[in-house]
């Protein structure tokens, strides 16, 4: 018997999240504002609506892909990481600059969590 897949808010061109057994799968997650700031703030608040709607939390984070559009943006983007995350729970991570697909975003968090 093959476990089955759950996806939420699916659209055409993607699911914001996909649960397959007891792992989560978020799409990348962007968010508004002007700034890095502003935009990792709201993403990451997305991430916390889209992980409790899968059953999960921040706390329950495996791993986390960080694009920025400009890498000068390290230590903004940082700050509000550092504000977010679950300090006894931190995700393996990784952070790289990269084109993100419109140039007014200028970071996506990209996460994998456990379900529970």
């Amino acid at each position: 018997m093959s476990t089955p897949i759950e996806r939420i808010e699916p659209g055409r061109r993607m699911s914001q999240a996909v649960i397959h057994g007891d792992t989560v799968y978020l799409a990348g997650q962007v968010g508004d504002g002007a700034d890095v700031t502003a935009q990792s703030q709201s993403a990451l608040a997305e991430v916390d609506r889209l992980l409790a709607l899968a059953g999960s939390s921040k706390a329950r984070i495996l791993s986390a892909t960080v694009w920025l559009a400009d890498i000068a943006d390290f230590a903004a983007m940082n700050a509000v990481w550092d504000a977010w995350v679950d300090p006894a729970n931190p995700p393996a991570r990784a952070t790289g600059e990269a084109k993100l697909a419109t140039p007014d975003y200028k970071v996506e968090f990209i996460i994998t969590a456990a379900r529970g």
